[in-house]
């Protein structure tokens, strides 16, 4: 119920319709079963079950969009707080103020970066009601030198599921069949780790944008090369 109800109005309702036509086709058919009417039976079955894969479908895209979040204008997506541990060695606090949440991680390197995907809707899906979308994916630690990056440890977290029908895999499988949706857009942002650094991310409609909001914040890119 919770996949039908992140759905546009139409289509959720759609996916409901078709479930609950698909369910009393079913019934039919076993009642026709019952009766040894077996073309009836048969039909009405193969009906059903048509009916309940479409819905079925319908709501494991609503499931896995509802990972992503409406973008209709810039809005701030985390805040991340940064503490030293060792050398090239930080932990990390994200806060997605939205949501009244955070997640602790450790990552290895000199800077970190944040990476999100967006959906970006075309034609049709505008006028059904569907605003571009986007999931932060992962937050991981990079290294300013190139020979660190490929020799020392590194370090990645993911920051959200990937439930239901992936939206994203679909519609980059067949992006000649779906028009309406543009699942190229990946957008990432990095700064250096500092000590009692804090930094806002904001995401607007060409992307993230990672700014400092503290002292701290603001030497770190003083002194970043």
């Amino acid at each position: 119920m919770n996949a039908l109800m992140t759905l546009p109005a139409g289509a959720g309702l759609a996916a409901a319709l078709l479930l609950l036509i698909g369910v009393l086709f079913f019934i039919i058919a076993l009642i026709r079963l019952r009766r040894l009417q077996l073309l009836a039976a048969s039909g009405h079955g193969l009906f059903s079950l048509a009916l309940l894969g479409i819905g079925l479908a319908l709501a494991g895209l609503g499931l896995n969009l509802h990972t992503y979040q409406r973008l209709t204008d810039e809005r701030m997506v985390a805040e991340l707080e940064f503490r030293q541990l060792g050398p090239q060695q930080f932990q990390v606090r994200i806060l997605y103020p939205q949501q009244q949440r955070y997640q602790d991680f450790t990552l290895n390197g000199d800077e970190w970066q944040l990476d999100a995907r967006v959906l970006k809707w075309h034609g049709p899906a505008i006028l059904a009601g569907l605003d571009s979308q986007f999931r932060l994916e992962r937050l991981s630690g990079r290294y300013t030198d190139i020979h660190a990056e490929k020799h020392l440890p590194r370090s990645v977290e993911a920051l959200s599921d990937n439930p239901g029908l992936d939206l994203w895999a679909l519609v980059r499988r067949h992006e000649q069949r779906l028009p309406w949706v543009d699942a190229y857009y990946g957008s990432a942002t990095y700064l250096p780790m500092h000590h009692g650094a804090q930094y806002r991310v904001q995401i607007t409609q060409t992307g993230l944008i990672a700014r400092p909001i503290n002292a701290a914040g603001q030497q770190s890119l003083e002194n970043w090369y």
